[in-house]
């Protein structure tokens, strides 16, 4: 009962609660994939925004997951690093990149960091809504930089400040994301940011309803105890338009360093088109609620 309220205990039930009705007539081989920002990529199984793998883990985690992803010819989101040589190798690695910027109480610090994104030439940013408050509910200090929430305002100032797609992570209600929407933004992130509040509704409980109202025109994405690619085809079929594997990729680490997560991300994509085979989904374009059901025995 210790882990009650763990949102991610909490996110595994909801995705393991989602049962599939198969459609094996008029199916054929799956093609996964998938266009966003005008490129067009393999899979929509993409890595979450991990910060500080180095400090977190072991030097030369982030060089091993950074390797991994682009190997799998993953979409490398990443989170936030202590030196700029880090980003420069993600923008280095072949693979492309989106990065994710703190909301820093010095706005400033957030245009320097969408600056050098486009230096590097990212694929897009965005920018963490979810992480301005520490445990006590004061401003959260990270790196010793103070940071604390978005206005709608500054939000839109931000999209405003760039050319790059901005994405806004840690959407968990339709009050958060039809503000999103309507400063601009260009993607939208559902995430609890690994149990940063216990108790948290799990990304796919609202994923429809958000999907509903971005009505195509802007990315809706979600992470949070994506592990599978059962899980993955669960969230597309559901309106998601891509998903972030996390901490399944840092295990992978451990065990086998970037090709631990080349491989896992490669099964994934696997187990993904299994499941698109399996219920008459031939692309991502024909991906169908209908075939997803909640538990009800």
């Amino acid at each position: 009962m210790g882990n009650i309220g763990n949102s991610n205990t909490i996110a595994r039930a909801y995705l393991d609660s989602l049962l599939i009705e198969t459609r094996y007539m008029n199916s054929d081989i799956p093609d996964t994939t998938l266009e966003l920002y005008g490129e067009t990529f393999s899979s929509p199984i993409m890595t979450a925004a991990l910060s500080h793998l180095d400090h977190m883990m072991f030097p030369g985690a982030h060089e091993a997951y950074v390797k991994g992803a682009a190997a799998a010819g993953a979409i490398l989101w990443i989170g936030m690093e202590e030196t700029d040589e880090a980003i420069e190798l993600c923008a280095s690695s072949g693979t492309r990149v989106i990065e994710i910027i703190k909301p820093y109480a010095d706005r400033g610090r957030i245009i320097d960091k969408i600056r050098r994104a486009e230096k590097l030439g990212h694929l897009a940013v965005g920018v963490d809504i979810d992480h301005p408050f520490g445990e006590d509910g004061s401003h959260d200090v990270v790196d010793g930089f103070e940071l604390s929430p978005l206005t709608t305002k500054e939000l839109m100032a931000i999209v405003d400040a760039t050319k790059l797609p901005v994405i806004v992570k840690g959407v968990l209600s339709m009050r958060d994301a039809e503000t999103a929407l309507a400063c601009g933004a260009q993607g939208i992130v559902l995430s609890h940011h690994n149990n940063r509040i216990e108790y948290a509704i799990p990304p796919l409980s609202i994923l429809p309803e958000v999907a509903r109202a971005a009505a195509g025109r802007i990315p809706v994405f979600v992470d949070c105890e994506i592990r599978t690619g059962m899980d993955a085809f669960k969230a597309l079929s559901l309106g998601a338009t891509a998903v972030g594997i996390g901490r399944p990729l840092m295990t992978a680490i451990k065990q086998n360093g970037a090709d631990g997560v080349t491989q896992y991300l490669k099964k994934t994509v696997d187990e993904l088109k299994k499941a698109m085979a399996f219920t008459g989904t031939t692309n991502l374009k024909k991906m169908d609620p209908g075939v997803i059901h909640r538990r009800d025995f």
